[in-house]
């Protein structure tokens, strides 16, 4: 792990230099927490509390539009590690509850056109509420209705319910949101979790089956932008999100995620850095990153990915 890159990392916003701090250079827990409480007040995390409307939401909208919407932002906030507990955050919480929590126990904020929540949203919601230490109860409902959404190939879809579509095969998107927001939901409410772990047990078996990108019956590329790295990922899926979920559950190491640790080597340039290779077309309030050039994101979540497959 170069000296340069990490200095490079260090350099950057604070979102990025907390968890380059934890992860990769080995900071002590209040030296980290001290930097972490700075993107509240700094940088991108600060912008975004900044253009928080007075009623809590974000561009007037709790879905749409995206990616400046309520949900989105608040997304994007917990990729940055804005501490749990910021009244902000907390205010928004409330709203995203509030405005779509649904008699099925899932999150429907489109009650007019369906009548079941949806579960990519649901997990989404899930993510964002248990990170930031929102206690209600309607949390809990919301943990079980995710875990329950669980197909039998061990993913979730969000078009297999009535109404959506019907699918009988797990999405790599759904699955991934769904397996962060569970394992959220665990760290949030360890008393409660035992049926949400054997859950993310059976998700992470759905992803190994298909190596975390490919057919589990041809064994082929199930869908090439699996293949390239973005940030934010929004709702999306891609080979590094993946192992980055793997990481951070502190799963048991398991062979069939070699091809995915190869394919994050293969997308190293030669200076040691990895380039964001991709994004989802929509409003922004402001640009992270631009796509091409050396990624700090990237580079941050490669490394530690890189760095937990190889202390095992």
């Amino acid at each position: 792990m170069s000296d340069a890159v990490i200095e490079w990392l260090l350099a950057a916003d604070p979102a990025i230099r907390w968890q380059a701090l934890r992860d990769l250079h080995g900071e002590a827990e209040p030296a980290v927490r001290r930097e972490q409480g700075r993107v509240a007040i700094e940088g991108w995390g600060a912008r975004l509390l900044e253009l928080q409307d007075a009623d809590g939401r974000w561009a007037s909208g709790i879905y749409t539009p995206k990616w400046t919407s309520t949900t989105y932002t608040m997304l994007l906030l917990r990729s940055f590690g804005l501490p749990p507990g910021n009244p902000g955050a907390l205010r928004a919480c409330r709203v995203l509850l509030d405005t779509g929590f649904w008699r099925d126990g899932g999150i429907n904020f489109y009650p007019r056109r369906y009548q079941r929540s949806e579960t990519c949203i649901s997990s989404m919601v899930l993510a964002v509420l248990s990170w930031f230490g929102f206690d209600d109860p309607r949390v809990d409902q919301l943990a079980a209705h995710v875990a329950a959404q669980q197909m039998a190939d061990g993913g979730w879809n969000c078009r297999a319910t009535p109404g959506y579509g019907g699918a009988t095969h797990g999405s790599f998107h759904t699955t991934i949101s769904a397996l962060e927001a569970l394992l959220e939901y665990q760290r949030f409410r360890p008393a409660r979790a035992h049926a949400v772990r054997a859950a993310q047990e059976r998700g992470r078996e759905f992803l190994l089956v298909h190596r975390l990108f490919r057919s589990h019956r041809t064994g082929a590329v199930a869908k090439s932008a699996f293949t390239r790295f973005a940030f934010p990922p929004r709702w999306h899926y891609d080979v590094l999100r993946g192992l980055d979920y793997f990481r951070d559950c502190g799963a048991a190491w398991d062979e069939r995620l070699s091809d995915a640790l190869s394919l994050v080597e293969k997308r190293r340039a030669p200076d040691g850095r990895w380039a964001l290779a991709t994004g989802y077309p929509g409003k922004v309030f402001f640009e992270l990153e631009a796509c091409g050039p050396a990624s700090r994101w990237n580079t941050l979540r490669a490394l530690r990915v890189l760095h937990w497959s190889q202390n095992r």
